[in-house]
């Protein structure tokens, strides 16, 4: 198929020209020379190239980490059921391009908002309670950010970036600050980790806290005794410095996730809750936190009980420190979510990140958008709105997507779902009294979706784990891709690209990728040094199997291959030339604000 005539490319670079504010004359070259490009493959940073694995013990039972080979791609034929074309490298072309981001899990580890002594009671039903490397979050959000940026390119095809997608679970603990940083994070701006002041002011700097890693001096707790290192300016590092951020090169999307519905994914905000928060009292033992924070989810706390919780956390308890107060740490609600996502950067956008002004308006919190003119995506709120970490899919919601699955079928759309939750998280039913609405469960989310051949892929989070798994019919199937988390080890996330055969089959390639900072911490304070230590204090986490989050080979670099749903020539190349025009327009731009 013949791609733009010259004369369409000239007319089409002045638009772009124009509407991106790079002069025709640098873009015309570039767009040229990018349109050669993607025939072959580009020199990106990825684990197609270098990995990053546990090594050996460096004190008690710490380890550190090193640098592996390289994983290559492993094709997967379990939709396809059939023998793949061996010349079909050659005859490929990209379709889309995409990013997806889950879990990033920003935290404000200074926060009176949070409840981290509970990893008293119980480490491992807990430990998104504490982490040792919460007091790094932006630091890993910025440095992965920046792995995405470096990846603005694919490194199969060289085609630029499309979109990128968060499937939920950005603000770790319902925190309006939290939500702030990490939309900013997103857009390229500047977030300031020093919620308290300039110094630091959290349980990992209290020796009352012995439960806790405290970096100073770990010794006499669980983590020393693990052989934690004793880092003595680490606490001060992480606040010294606004950190900075790339931003995402392309438009991004977000989906809620659990930990963006409940307080730590679970449980109903309490008045408690709301009053800690911005308060200036913060716990440090068991006895404060579940005391006088989680009473008031007891099945006998009264109203009465619950207000004077919040009272006796202004008046003064044990096991309570004065902290600096913060109205910005103060918890939103649901519809919030949606409304800061409004308040964003023009570029990349778009405003709303997928959500509307008809989501504000009616309080749904689903959407579909084009990511292309051939790909349409739909965000799917799995989250259960009552309790408990795993989720469902509400009647109102599936009877939705199940009538603009129809409508993609019809236009000959490729269909990407997005969501939170997996199939293996997709079984929480739990209702209010008197609520009647069917709440649909795994089983029947992957039938619907199996009903239309479209669908090409399901792309999910929740479990911090790479997850690739192969749902079938008689007739064809798709692809659900579950990725890790920025903060449990591996700390990675993925690249995700939709390429045509030209042989009646598709391919969805995978391709994980690390946060941009070195296997081995610096000892500089470096925004991407911390980042770095985040990641060395994830795979020391006990109380799980950090190695395990990896997934298999056959869930990190993949080709996943599937029949293709109609007849792609009808997709010209024409049509996809001037789609990555736009795209690669949109990045030289984008390269612009950041000097690369």
């Amino acid at each position: 198929m013949a791609g733009l005539s010259r004369r369409q490319f000239l007319a089409r670079t002045a638009l772009l020209a124009a509407a991106t504010g790079v002069s025709f004359d640098r873009l015309g070259p570039l767009l040229h020379a990018g349109s050669v490009r993607a025939a072959s493959a580009v020199d990106v940073p990825t684990t197609l190239a270098q990995t990053i694995l546990q090594g050996g013990v460096q004190r008690g039972r710490y380890r550190t980490l090193v640098t592996g080979p390289g994983e290559p791609y492993i094709p997967r034929l379990d939709v396809l059921r059939a023998t793949a074309n061996p010349d079909r490298a050659a005859a490929r072309r990209s379709l889309l391009y995409l990013g997806h981001l889950s879990d990033l899990h920003v935290i404000d580890a200074q926060s009176p908002g949070r409840i981290e002594p509970m990893i008293v009671q119980d480490h491992s039903a807990w430990g998104s309670a504490f982490h040792p490397q919460d007091p790094m979050s932006v630091h890993t959000t910025a440095a992965m950010v920046r792995a995405f940026s470096d990846a603005r390119y694919s490194p199969l095809t060289g085609a630029p970036m499309s979109a990128a997608i968060v499937t939920g679970d950005s603000a770790d603990m319902h925190s309006h600050l939290e939500l702030r940083w990490y939309i900013d994070l997103m857009d390229g701006l500047t977030v300031n980790p020093a919620s308290a002041g300039a110094t630091y002011q959290g349980v990992q700097a209290w020796a009352e806290a012995v439960w806790a890693y405290r970096p100073k001096d770990p010794a006499g707790g669980a983590f020393g005794e693990y052989g934690f290192p004793t880092l003595p300016s680490l606490l001060a590092e992480a606040i010294a410095i606004p950190v900075p951020s790339v931003g995402l090169p392309a438009p991004w999307y977000a989906v809620y996730g659990n930990h963006d519905t409940l307080l730590l994914g679970t449980f109903d905000l309490s008045p408690q809750l709301h009053a800690l928060a911005i308060g200036g009292r913060k716990s440090y033992t068991l006895e404060a936190t579940a005391g006088s924070v989680l009473a008031g989810y007891a099945a006998t706390g009264s109203a009465l009980q619950q207000a004077g919780d919040a009272l006796g956390l202004a008046l003064g308890r044990s096991g309570f420190r004065s902290v600096p107060a913060n109205p910005a740490r103060r918890l939103f609600e649901q519809r919030e979510f949606m409304a800061e996502h409004f308040r964003t950067e023009p570029t990349p956008g778009p405003v709303g990140h997928g959500f509307t002004q008809r989501n504000l308006d009616t309080g749904e919190t689903w959407w579909k958008t084009d990511l292309s003119p051939h790909v349409r995506a739909f965000g799917v709120d799995t989250c259960n709105q009552v309790a408990g970490p795993d989720g469902a899919v509400p009647d109102t919601q599936f009877r939705w997507l199940e009538k603009e699955l129809e409508q993609a079928q019809a236009e000959q759309k490729l269909a990407l779902i997005f969501s939170h939750h997996n199939s293996l998280t997709l079984e929480n039913r739990a209702q209010r009294p008197g609520e009647t609405e069917v709440l649909h469960g795994a089983e029947e989310f992957i039938d619907l979706l199996l009903r239309f051949p479209v669908v090409v892929g399901w792309l999910n989070g929740h479990t911090h784990l790479n997850q690739i798994l192969a749902h079938t019919s008689s007739s064809g199937g798709f692809w659900e891709i579950t990725t890790a988390s920025c903060i449990d080890f591996p700390q990675q996330q993925q690249v995700v690209e939709i390429v045509d055969n030209r042989d009646g089959t598709l391919s969805l390639f995978t391709t994980v990728l690390d946060h941009a900072s070195p296997a081995v911490p610096g000892t500089g304070g470096s925004s991407a040094d911390l980042a770095a230590r985040s990641r060395e204090f994830a795979a020391n986490d006990w109380a799980e199997s950090p190695d395990m989050r990896r997934g298999s080979p056959l869930d990190r670099n993949t080709e996943l291959l599937l029949k293709a749903p109609f007849d792609l020539s009808r997709i010209t190349d024409a049509a996809l030339e001037a789609q990555h025009m736009t795209e690669r327009a949109r990045i030289v731009a984008y390269e612009d604000r950041i000097g690369a």
